[in-house]
């Protein structure tokens, strides 16, 4: 499987940074994999967790460990390719991590996230791979770097092309 875990660190970081938005919040967890960053969403307080993965029987891990955990019903796993389905899930925050040797998938992914009204999006990429300041209305804000990997933050801003 291409799946590839966020680290318990830098998942630690990302929800200290995101500790004051996250309660009550709707986060959608593109590419999700094993559900992990947006199950731990979802034990920080968020409202509801959307998961969205193409491949089926990490889809099934994740449907598995929502049912073990009773949060079913604060979720929801879509199956299908992450640009196709970010536009039908409104979000307050969206996470992508796509395979990192899949770097269009982060042009095509955030493009997508455009569709969301007002989302902070925050993308996880390799420390050897850039990605542009804006992509049509999201403007990057931020970057964090921890190791071989990189938080890209991503808000609606003027200015954005």
């Amino acid at each position: 499987m291409d799946v590839r875990p966020t680290p318990d660190r830098l998942r630690e970081t990302l929800f200290n940074i995101l500790a004051p938005r996250i309660e009550g919040a709707v986060f959608l967890d593109a590419y999700a994999g094993t559900g992990a960053v947006g199950i731990e969403a979802l034990s920080r307080g968020a409202a509801r967790a959307i998961f969205i993965e193409k491949n089926r029987n990490a889809a099934n891990v994740i449907y598995e460990n929502l049912r073990t955990l009773g949060v079913v019903n604060r979720a929801e796993v879509a199956f299908g390719k992450a640009a196709q389905q970010i536009p039908k899930y409104p979000a307050d925050i969206i996470f992508l991590d796509p395979p990192y040797l899949l770097t269009l998938e982060y042009e095509v992914a955030l493009n997508a996230a455009n569709a969301n009204p007002q989302p902070l999006v925050i993308a996880q990429h390799s420390v050897h791979f850039d990605l542009k300041e804006h992509y049509g209305n999201l403007v990057r804000y931020r970057t964090l770097k921890q190791g071989e990997n990189v938080l890209s933050f991503y808000r609606p801003g003027s200015g954005a092309s």
